[in-house]
């Protein structure tokens, strides 16, 4: 399954990227996320509930991160497990260029299912993650222009806490243990790897977003 787009956010580019890795603001984001934790230099963990045709699954994963470029994209790979409802995994390139007005953000996903979930159909689930992609940028593109406009907001709180931790540049370094075949994935042709979940819905757990996130994410998508 492979989702591609790209989505204008009214706000710099420097704060679209420190709301890339900031836990909260891609919690609020990603559709059906009860918890995410983690930050971009040590890798995320998030549960996320959401119905795809008749399976309801609530799936636990993973995310990590590679080739961070502070403030323009990074490259993140994950997997997650639903029990009997089956598994997703992935990879993305988000990435963030400066326009009139704000930012774009552009993403490029690539991930797979497997289990009850992959028996509905390549239609029903890639429908399933285009809208939760969709459902994602809206939300997180809401978060940040309201921060944007209102620096009292907690959400901005969040940003600048989250800009404190972020690398100064270069790539991440990251146990070779965290996550099962995510070098292999991170790997893989680099142009063809571009944005989650994130975020997975970052890479269909933190939104296959940001997860989606990414969530996004990250976390997604």
């Amino acid at each position: 399954m492979q989702m591609q787009g790209e989505r204008k956010i009214a706000a710099t580019r420097e704060k679209v990227w420190a709301a890339l890795n900031a836990p909260t603001v891609l919690k609020a984001s990603i559709p059906g996320c009860e918890a995410l934790d983690g930050t971009v230099s040590e890798g995320m963990t998030a549960t996320a509930a959401f119905k795809v045709g008749p399976i309801s699954a609530r799936f636990n994963g993973k995310v990590i991160f590679s080739e961070v470029d502070p403030p323009n994209g990074y490259v993140m790979a994950g997997e997650g497990a639903g029990g009997i409802a089956g598994f997703a995994k992935g990879g993305a390139r988000v990435s963030l260029e400066d326009v009139e007005d704000g930012t774009l953000l552009r993403y490029n996903v690539d991930a797979q299912v497997g289990g009850k979930i992959a028996q509905l159909g390549a239609r029903l689930i890639d429908a399933t993650a285009k809208k939760m992609a969709d459902q994602f940028f809206v939300r997180f593109a809401s978060e940040v222009e309201q921060s944007n406009s209102d620096p009292g907001k907690p959400t901005d709180e969040a940003v600048q806490a989250a800009s404190t931790e972020l690398p100064a540049s270069g790539a991440t370094d990251f146990s070779p243990s965290s996550i099962q075949a995510a070098p292999a994935l991170v790997a893989a042709r680099p142009r063809d790897y571009p944005n989650v979940l994130a975020l997975s819905a970052m890479v269909a757990v933190v939104g296959i977003v940001a997860i989606v996130a990414m969530l996004t994410y990250a976390l997604a998508r």
